[in-house]
């Protein structure tokens, strides 16, 4: 059997710039190669990084993509900030001008990359991986009427990239002047967003949810020097739930360490250390070195039914013993009471953080009934097979 080839462009591939979707793309593209596709990929943002999974092409519009991200930099310190932020609710159409400049210039030069990648390469798909939607206008209509390759989006963000939840961060609105009906397949990560997509135009919409890489993220043999533990990019969406899940019980576990990974946490934290970012090959250690680990899940995913984010899938393939805030449709993906431990305030999780820091058997019981459900139904290598057969292409199956 002829092994599938895609071509795969990517909102980044370089670790560096946090995107909180990369690791997670590289462990789905790692489970491709393990499907057994041929997989080169082109980065919208940063250079193209090489490793033994996939094969790369570069990015056609390097400096213009810096240039932007600098530019962005430096108005955020002119504004006293580190970052430019949007507001939590949907700010309207921000992008215009931007938009107008990558349409003149940048989509016109991406259009002829993919030109010369599709005739050189031959894919049997086209995937393109969170880059904003409305920067590629127009591309995959042609790519499909020229080549008859089928072109599929897939975004990892929703709901936060929807108009309503304010787009992302990065700067863009992937909606706005975008046609989703330009794609043979919109894939989500959130079961309860596909009807959004349609609505806003997309043919088929399907779901593929986060997982884990058993490779990756294992229970590892070290002291455990953290309490409680938690990981994320900022509190941007959440800040309501780190209150209640870090900050108000903080101060009442007097005797109990809690520790942040990350940045740019501006909510209350209360009595909280901040451990500065992770690097990712430090996370599989930083999870293990806790007793209890938390999945605070921003409020738009939290809200929006069975929005999956790579956290309680990378802790549970860990072993750790997961605390989580309330979820819509965590019950897709794990078992509370059962598989980790859901609160809905400051009490319930000082209740559990008493629990289970009493009682480590139980907190190892709890990680390790997460980690087997996680290794039975939530790795890359099970996503990437469903993703390979939505875009309709065959691998071989598995050996046994």
């Amino acid at each position: 059997m002829k092994a599938p080839k895609i071509l795969a462009v990517a909102s980044a591939v370089d670790l560096d710039f946090r995107y909180g979707c990369t690791p997670a793309w590289w462990q789905l593209w790692k489970g491709l190669y393990e499907a057994g596709a041929d997989l080169i990929v082109t980065p919208y943002r940063g250079r193209p990084i090489e490793t033994p999974w996939w094969r790369t092409a570069p990015n056609p519009a390097y400096f213009e993509g810096e240039s932007y991200a600098r530019a962005r930099d430096v108005w955020a310190r002119l504004k006293g900030d580190r970052y430019v932020r949007r507001a939590e609710t949907d700010p309207g159409d921000t992008d215009r001008f931007v938009r107008e400049v990558v349409w003149r210039w940048v989509t016109p030069r991406w259009r002829r990359h993919l030109d010369r990648l599709v005739e050189r390469e031959r894919p049997d798909a086209v995937l393109v991986f969170t880059v904003p939607m409305a920067h590629f206008r127009g591309i995959p209509t042609h790519l499909r009427e020229r080549y008859d390759v089928p072109v599929v989006f897939y975004d990892g963000d929703v709901p936060m990239s929807l108009p309503e939840f304010g787009g992302m961060d990065t700067g863009f609105n992937y909606y706005h002047g975008a046609d989703p009906g330009e794609y043979d397949l919109v894939v989500s990560n959130s079961e309860g967003g596909l009807e959004r997509l349609r609505a806003l135009g997309a043919r088929r919409a399907e779901a593929v949810y986060w997982a884990a890489d058993p490779e990756l993220f294992r229970p590892l043999g070290v002291d455990k020097d953290v309490d409680v533990f938690f990981y994320g990019y900022g509190d941007k969406f959440r800040r309501e739930w780190m209150r209640e899940l870090v900050g108000e019980p903080s101060r009442r576990l007097e005797d109990v360490d809690f520790a942040l990974g990350g940045e740019d946490f501006q909510g209350d934290v209360g009595r909280a250390r901040t451990l500065g970012v992770i690097p990712f090959n430090a996370f599989n250690r930083a999870i293990a070195a806790a007793r209890v680990s938390l999945n605070v899940t921003r409020r738009a995913h939290a809200t929006v039914r069975a929005s999956s984010t790579a956290r309680p899938f990378e802790l549970a393939m860990a072993g750790a013993a997961i605390v989580s805030n309330p979820v819509e449709g965590i019950e897709t993906w794990f078992e509370p009471g059962r598989e980790l431990l859901v609160v809905r305030d400051a009490d319930e999780a000082t209740t559990a953080y008493r629990e289970l820091l009493g009682d480590p058997t139980q907190a190892e019981e709890l990680g390790a009934r997460a980690r087997e459900r996680a290794l039975d139904e939530h790795t890359y290598a099970q996503r990437a097979r469903r993703l390979l057969e939505l875009v309709g292409l065959r691998v071989k199956e598995p050996v046994a």
